[in-house]
């Protein structure tokens, strides 16, 4: 296989620079390796390493980044038509490459392609214009009043439906020009940014509607799951796997193959979610379960929750519990819960045969020898013995006849390969550790590398979907199945979610965690979906969270923390009821107020019916209330909305009152008490609102809760690539305020409630809440950077 051009002596860099590519973009293009390889086999393919000029070198740059990978087999084809300008615009290309997709392995049916492509057809200065007048003819009178605030993109959208083919540089040339004549000179009007207007509240609940309709979204936005292909497509070539010495192997299924795997499944989705039982679960895991589960709920299929217990070292059963459990409470139902270790004595079996068809070798080297080996692309020592010597090596292993670290079995794949995954990978090691879930039966254990791919084809899955550190793997997948003989799932990657502020790589998380950096798994500072919800995170809030990002294959993409949080928020806004705590009670006697109390509605909810008793609640008002500290200061200021002496304020459903007075400590600084008077006509209307706390009877102190505001665990975007990364962990991620306030009707929360504390943001009832002192978690602040920013 063609890709490095450094092996014929020269740099991507360079290359890249001689097709066209601006320095930017070349640049760009060779920190990325995927793309590098990709475009230097492209490069070499359509014969252009001396150069060409930059409209093909922009053309050859598409086909390296978007062309169909199950068509594979025809982007030589593209690349003769690209060279020779037969196809020259964009347009053609993103045409040739809906008519590939289509066709994927199958004969190319050249004159269906070149009519599908636009080839040959020349549209002429004339046939532009006369699209261009069309246009502007429908839509003159929105092109008058809008003058060169026109949506330009819009019309160029017209004319290219009318002319698919025309050159886009034509196109935009004339619309501009009949731009002008119709408008004449841009005017100091037209240059001026355009003043939004405000929005006006809609008097009845059906303007809403009209007002906030949202745009057109995309069949993908719709439907995420729409680009997966249906299970009776699975004849398709999967992928090419180039090797040194031996033809091109195009994996797909035989007929055969795929009509009795059918036959199994009677044409439905299976898919799989394969956790390692050697941690808590993290968002990033929620992605992958709305992909599994997603996909086979989406299409009526079915969902194995698969334990990838492989390794008997690293599981637990406090594991394999928090898993099932956390699985549904995201809201996913296992179609059948399994084990790879349910397969271990098949996996046994196919690894005897593919010794029995030259496929495999036990092998004497060390660890560090495979590695240096490997490193060098040297073949093993013994990696032609012959194969009945292998056979009773892997019986002995089997046997518990050879020492721990003595014996691997490993794959006959390609040392000479492109790709380090087909390096002969190993299948079997030596372990002398019960397993927990298959007991003491086994002392050999197969590797991820050999037990995955085999087990989803045991299983059937359609699609095997998995993130995109696993696509130089998919090589091996194939190249496994392909050697057994097995049925073949499509296999395709998707982006790995990554959250600002956190790690999740589950060997730092579990350093967090057994080095007692946070306070376990379910820490509500971590990114573990056990932590999210012990903070108050809602299952759906995380799954619309995952549906919003989407399924790309975009990769290193990090995703910002708030914009979660605005998912959090959007939930908690419908479902948590308001009511009224303060962090840093301040006291406030109101001096012209008796011993009597007044019980008032406060309401649950900011639209809360007048005639629905369920939507408020009873707060007492009594002659000594509690107020933020903050929310006090000596001097007052024109933007200032707190109380200050001779200053009026509102207590939220309560009256306003006026500081009359301020008691100080003996430092004649601490302030310890106010006096105020309260105005029960409620004439006073004072521009602040403050929540409160009462004395619910007199003498009484309030109902003290403890309250633990959490923030970012890491003070940087990304730690994870940080080397001292430890060492970025945020001090004040977690505030603990023992002394807060709350109103009455809070004594009963129990844990998991989840609250708005009013002007302070959302809070749940903890796991260590105990009778008489509830505890409660910051879940989000009120505060929303995300949709003021744009989602």
């Amino acid at each position: 296989m063609v890709g490095k051009s450094e092996s014929d002596g020269e740099k991507p860099l360079d290359l890249f620079l001689k097709i066209g590519l601006d320095e930017r973009t070349a640049n760009n293009t060779v920190a990325n390796n995927k793309v590098t390889a990709n475009l230097t086999a492209v490069i070499h393919e359509a014969a252009v390493t001396d150069g060409c000029d930059r409209t093909v070198g922009n053309l050859l740059y598409s086909v390296a980044t978007k062309f169909p990978t199950n068509a594979l087999v025809h982007r030589p084809t593209l690349l003769k038509y690209i060279v020779s300008s037969k196809i020259k615009t964009p347009a053609q290309l993103e045409a040739a490459f809906s008519f590939l997709s289509a066709t994927a392995s199958d004969d190319l049916k050249i004159d269906d392609f070149e009519a599908a492509c636009g080839v040959g057809v020349e549209v002429s200065l004339e046939d532009i214009e006369c699209a261009v007048d069309e246009i502007f003819e429908e839509n003159k009178a929105v092109i008058v009043e809008q003058r060169y605030r026109t949506n330009v993109g819009e019309l160029f959208g017209y004319v290219r439906k009318k002319q698919p083919w025309a050159d886009p540089k034509i196109v935009k040339q004339i619309i501009d020009t009949k731009l002008y004549a119709l408008l004449g000179e841009r005017t100091a009007a037209d240059n001026e940014k355009p003043v939004k207007k405000k929005k006006e509240k809609p008097a009845k609940a059906e303007a809403i509607v009209e007002e906030t309709a949202p745009a057109k979204l995309s069949e993908e936005e719709i439907n995420p799951f729409s680009i997966f292909p249906s299970p009776e497509q699975n004849f398709k070539v999967h992928t090419e796997i180039y090797f040194s010495d031996r033809p091109v192997l195009r994996a797909c299924n035989s007929k055969e193959i795929l009509d009795k795997h059918l036959k199994v499944t009677e044409g439905k989705v299976f898919t799989r979610f394969p956790p390692e039982p050697n941690g808590y679960l993290h968002i990033g895991h929620a992605k992958a379960m709305f992909v599994d589960f997603g996909l086979a709920k989406e299409r009526g299929g079915c969902c194995y929750l698969r334990y990838d217990d492989t390794n008997p070292e690293a599981e637990k059963k406090e594991y394999i519990d928090h898993i099932e459990e956390i699985v549904g409470w995201m809201g996913w139902e296992p179609f059948k819960i399994t084990y790879t270790s349910d397969y271990f004595q098949e996996l046994y079996e196919l690894a005897v045969e593919l010794i029995r068809r030259g496929h495999a070798y036990v092998d004497h080297q060390t660890p560090d020898e495979i590695k240096e080996y490997r490193e060098k692309k040297m073949n093993s020592p013994w990696r032609d013995r012959p194969i009945e010597e292998s056979l009773k090596l892997f019986d002995d292993m089997k046997n518990g006849l050879i020492e721990e670290g003595k014996a691997t079995l490993r794959m006959k794949q390609d040392m000479q390969s492109d790709n380090f995954n087909m390096y002969d990978l190993i299948a079997y090691r030596i372990k002398f550790t019960p397993h927990p879930h298959a007991g003491d039966k086994w002392c050999i254990y197969p590797s991820y590398d050999y037990a995955h791919c085999i087990v989803d084809s045991l299983e059937n899955v359609t699609h095997s979907l998995c993130t995109l550190e696993f696509e130089t793997r998919r090589a091996s997948y194939y190249w496994l199945l392909d050697a057994l003989g097995l049925y073949q799932p499509y296999v395709w990657e998707y982006s790995r979610l990554n959250v600002t502020n956190t790690v999740m790589s589950k060997r730092k998380l579990n350093r967090l965690v057994t080095e007692k950096w946070v306070d376990g798994w379910d820490d509500p500072r971590l990114m573990t979906l056990a932590g999210l919800r012990r903070r108050g995170v809602t299952a759906t809030s995380i799954n619309a969270f995952v549906r919003g990002i989407g399924i790309t294959r975009s990769d290193s993409s990090m995703i910002r923390l708030d914009r979660l949080e605005y998912h959090i928020r959007e939930e908690l806004n419908k479902t948590a009821p308001r009511t009224m705590v303060v962090l840093n009670p301040l006291k406030v006697v109101i001096t012209n107020m008796d011993s009597s109390v007044m019980d008032l509605d406060a309401k649950k909810w900011p639209e809360a019916p007048a005639d629905d008793a369920s939507s408020f609640y009873k707060v007492p008002f009594s002659k000594v209330v509690y107020i933020e500290r903050s929310d006090f200061r000596m001097k007052d200021s024109k933007d200032y909305y707190g109380l200050a002496p001779g200053k009026s304020v509102l207590l939220r459903y309560a009256f306003p009152i006026k500081c009359t007075e301020v008691i100080f400590g003996d430092d004649k600084e601490t302030i310890l008490e106010i006096r105020a008077e309260y105005d029960p006509s409620k004439k006073t209307k004072p521009k602040g609102v403050l929540h409160w706390v009462p004395e619910a009877s007199p003498g009484v102190n309030p109902l003290k809760v403890e309250v633990r505001l959490f923030d970012k665990l890491f003070l940087s975007e990304n730690p994870a690539e940080l080397d001292d990364w430890l060492g970025d962990l945020n001090p004040n991620s977690k505030v603990v305020i023992t002394d807060a306030y709350a109103v009455p009707s809070l004594k009963n929360a129990a844990v998991g409630d989840r609250f708005q504390f009013e002007r302070l943001g959302y809070f749940a009832v903890d796991k260590d809440s105990l009778p008489g002192k509830l505890v409660f978690n910051r879940t989000v602040t009120l505060r929303d950077s995300y949709s003021k920013g744009g989602k």
